[in-house]
């Protein structure tokens, strides 16, 4: 019996590899008990600090004062106090300001540049004048009770959807393209300018509108990208100024809508923030080898 059991082959050993088929003896799903040895918690949790979050939440607080800032204009407008020509001088400012912005925050100032530019909008301008007799007429058919509230859910819709992170556009610094969530949020905010375009009492109030929506909507996010990249105080002290005039000029329209709309930055910049500090230690991931490959370099390159 003694000489069976030693002439009997040994026990083969498991060896942990990733190809070379099933082992012997072994199921194909075996693990042996190092298999938890190198198991990680928490290897990719980054530790956030309050006053970084409450930072970056500043981008969504000014993009909402621009907004709320159009909401006004639309509001002006549409009960007339607002007429066609000053409606174009507060476009030709905004055309203005931004490219002062731009000129003064590229790292390359050229003739070039500036030349870029002015054609590209001198074609866009020209665009939306031909086209502003075909968006006067678009809903005449429409009553108007549809009309405010397909604007305000695209609002919200534009609101949910936008790149708080980036541009609109792209940008000569950027590296990525702007997004699919991002180009359907430009969408809705377009075609609800021209929804307010539809009810306006002539075809240059419904050019000079549009022609302020676009720039806004478009271009803004841009400019505000712009500025963030040459100095983040600087966008601190744009962004903080921006919500003193928009929570200023609201307050003139409506003291609900103020206390609305500052309760919302307030949470939006303080409640938030807090919340993600707090549930941060909630979160809790297992890293180990059980996980996919992760390659180490660019698969572009």
């Amino acid at each position: 019996m003694d000489s069976i059991i030693s002439e009997s082959p040994l026990h083969p050993e498991w060896r942990k590899v990733a190809y070379g088929g099933m082992q012997p003896e072994f199921d194909d799903n075996h693990t042996d008990e190092s298999f938890l040895e190198d198991m990680v918690m928490n290897a990719n949790v980054v530790k956030r600090d309050m006053l970084k979050v409450m930072q970056d939440s500043v981008s969504i607080s000014q993009y909402l004062c621009i907004v709320a800032l159009v909401g006004l204009v639309w509001t002006h407008t549409l009960q007339s106090t607002l007429d066609e020509n000053s409606l174009l001088l507060l476009d030709a400012s905004l055309f203005g300001s931004g490219f002062l912005v731009l000129l003064l925050t590229k790292e390359m100032r050229s003739l070039n540049l500036l030349f870029h530019y002015i054609l590209n909008i001198s074609f866009f301008t020209t665009g939306l004048y031909m086209l502003a007799p075909i968006y006067h007429t678009l809903t005449r058919s429409i009553s108007s009770d549809s009309i405010w509230a397909v604007t305000v859910s695209l609002v919200v819709l534009h609101l949910f959807l936008h790149d708080y992170s980036g541009s609109t556009i792209k940008a000569p610094v950027a590296l990525k393209n702007p997004s699919l969530t991002s180009c359907v949020s430009l969408n809705a905010s377009v075609v609800a300018s021209v929804f307010i375009a539809s009810r306006l009492p002539s075809r240059l109030h419904v050019f000079a509108i549009m022609l302020f929506s676009l720039q806004v909507f478009l271009f803004a996010p841009f400019v505000t990208y712009c500025i963030k990249k040459f100095s983040f105080h600087l966008h601190l002290l744009f962004s903080f100024g921006l919500m003193v005039v928009t929570l200023a000029l609201v307050y003139t329209l409506h003291h609900l809508l103020f206390m609305l709309l500052f309760g919302l930055l307030l949470f939006i910049s303080i409640i938030c923030p807090y919340w993600l500090i707090r549930i941060q230690e909630y979160k809790f991931e297992i890293n180990g080898p059980w996980d996919e490959a992760k390659l180490c370099f660019n698969v572009t390159d």
